[in-house]
């Protein structure tokens, strides 16, 4: 497969180019320039394969040291990433405002928090085993808090920058646009570990219904965009083929929403009354199994137009870790219908589908890896 790389940077027609580099600033840190949001994402793919090995139904001699271990790569890459930015937004701040004036770059802020937020909720559910309890109690509660910020201010203000200040069209919409709106999902999701570590009562409760009233706010958000993803396709035709891969962030608000419901199901019963509980494991079941329905049609569907695009010759571009995480959301929602249901057929899904996802990252990362390797990933777009 031929090799072509995307990197970040004004790929939106009719939108603006960065400006100029400033002769001082040209100096600084140029590796740095155009390290965008993107690079996240490679945070997330790498976390949920922690999150979701740690907790699937069939467990392996040796599987959770596995995990342990993604989970060291994917706090060590965000520790990386989060320095890096730093230093991006330090000497390149007029890249960096170009960033969030480009429709095409500024919903890749949701990954930030979605990084957070996976390393965090990894600390509870397989770093403990290497940092202790009450460590890993805390690293999650910073991180939760930072990364549930981060989401909540990304899913207003990117949206309010797309009505205001970006100028876009019906037939450049992407599912590239869920990234804001879907961070908060993922604060519903990984919220619940939290629970057992609060106090009984009110604080319980408020984390529970806190939990609930960000998986709304996220299902709902994505509800409105998804129409004008779907209509793009239909009326405008496939993807550019290096946003081909994209097409599998449709399947993130759906594999994390059906995670977010089993698991405040799970945490129910420790936070609300007898009734509120019983109605929220109803409900897990209810509403997760037909979204998790319709994540297998569209995952069957994105997986046909990636082939296709394959054919034609596309290459590497960081886009491929949008084949990682979302994957890796629908791991953990079936994992969660199979605990609530007694399913084994939603066993075989969650085994069968982190298969997969352990492909995608092999691809991805070996790729990711070999493009810094040549420099060529931080390299000017063309």
């Amino acid at each position: 497969m031929a090799t072509t790389l995307v990197r970040p940077g004004p790929t939106t027609p009719g939108t603006p180019a960065a400006p100029a580099i400033p002769g001082a600033a040209a100096h600084k840190a140029p590796s740095l320039r155009h390290l965008g949001p993107n690079w996240y994402a490679s945070v997330m793919g790498t976390a949920i394969i922690a999150n979701a090995g740690a907790t699937l139904p069939y467990q392996l001699p040796g599987q959770r040291v596995v995990c342990q271990i993604f989970w060291v790569l994917a706090a060590t890459a965000l520790a990386v990433l989060l320095t890096a930015r730093a230093g991006h937004w330090l000497h390149h701040r007029d890249q960096a405002r170009a960033h969030l004036l480009d429709p095409a770059v500024a919903p890749f802020y949701g990954c930030l928090s979605m990084a957070l937020l996976a390393v965090g909720g990894g600390a509870l559910i397989v770093g403990k085993d290497l940092i202790g309890v009450p460590a890993a109690v805390a690293v999650d509660t910073v991180l939760f808090t930072a990364g549930t910020a981060i989401g909540l201010l990304a899913a207003v203000a990117v949206p309010y920058l797309m009505v205001v200040r970006h100028k876009v069209e019906a037939h450049q919409a992407t599912p590239v646009w869920l990234l804001p709106v879907v961070a908060p999902m993922v604060s519903a999701a990984l919220g619940p570990l939290l629970i057992p570590h609060l106090p009984a009562g009110q604080a319980r409760e408020a984390m529970l219904l806190a939990c609930y009233a960000m998986f709304g706010l996220s299902l709902l958000a994505t509800l409105l965009l998804l129409p004008l993803i779907f209509g793009r396709l239909i009326v405008s035709g496939p993807l550019p083929l290096a946003l081909t891969p994209t097409l599998f962030l449709v399947l993130g608000p759906l594999g994390q929403s059906t995670t977010a419901v089993n698991s405040l199901a799970d945490m129910a019963p420790q936070s609300m009354p007898g009734p509120y509980s019983g109605a929220f494991s109803a409900f897990a079941v209810v509403y997760g199994v037909p979204v998790m329905g319709f994540a297998l049609m569209w995952l069957a569907l994105a997986a046909a137009m990636l082939l296709r695009a394959a054919r034609d010759g596309m290459g590497f571009a960081m886009t491929w870790w949008a084949l990682t995480f979302p994957v890796g959301t629908c791991v953990t929602g079936a994992a969660g219908l199979a605990r609530h249901t007694g399913l084994t057929a939603f066993s075989w899904l969650a085994a069968a589908l982190f298969l997969a996802l352990l492909t995608a990252w092999l691809l991805a990362a070996a790729n990711t890896l070999r493009g810094l390797a040549t420099g060529r990933l931080l390299a000017a777009p063309r």
